[in-house]
């Protein structure tokens, strides 16, 4: 069956997280720079959880490029991953309103390992249905890069209960190493 469909619901979904996110921000009281002080917590979540997104959105397209079908197991392991998504404006909002408290921290990598475990799910759906000698297969390998932000996401929602900034910055360094594209998919599917 065509991917299509798929690409551009998904497409739709992560638009609408992204703009109910910014609908969150609360418009500064006042009219000085110190109005937005307190705004400081909840638009520094916003901005890493919109980088967030943003990668999903761009790993998501280069993925899909690569695979040439897709099956009901693949539509199901989307649906997984939109699911988790779709939390993220509930997480990122809970964590910057209680400026890092030690639950909503661990709680939004809660989410963003559960994001990343479905991906990977996705990512195995579309491998298989392709096949082993795939354009996907041969760009994902052992997919060090995911096996590493898993264990970030888990040290992180471990040491948000003793010290939740280093749980963000260990978000953060997840983010900063999927901002670029993932190149291996980039360069296989260019072949």
């Amino acid at each position: 069956m065509s991917k299509g469909r798929m690409e551009a619901f998904s497409d739709g979904v992560i638009a609408i997280l992204i703009t109910i996110m910014v609908l969150e921000l609360k418009v500064p009281r006042g009219d000085g720079w110190e109005a937005l002080g307190p705004m400081w917590p909840a638009f520094s979540t916003y901005v890493l959880s919109f980088v967030f997104l943003g990668i999903y959105w761009n790993n998501h397209h280069h993925m899909l490029h690569a695979a040439d079908r897709i099956n009901g197991r693949i539509l199901w392991a989307n649906l997984h991953l939109l699911f988790w998504l779709s939390l993220v404006p509930v997480t990122t909002g809970w964590m910057g309103d209680s400026h890092l408290a030690p639950l909503p921290t661990a709680v939004y990598g809660v989410d963003l390992f559960c994001a990343a475990i479905a991906y990977t799910i996705l990512q195995t759906a579309i491998t298989a249905h392709q096949g082993p000698s795939s354009k996907l297969a041969s760009a994902v390998g052992r997919d060090r890069k995911g096996k590493i932000s898993l264990a970030l996401y888990a040290l992180g929602i471990t040491l948000a209960f003793v010290r939740p900034w280093i749980s963000a910055a260990l978000y953060a360094l997840v983010a900063l190493i999927w901002l670029v594209p993932d190149r291996r998919i980039e360069s296989v599917v260019s072949q």
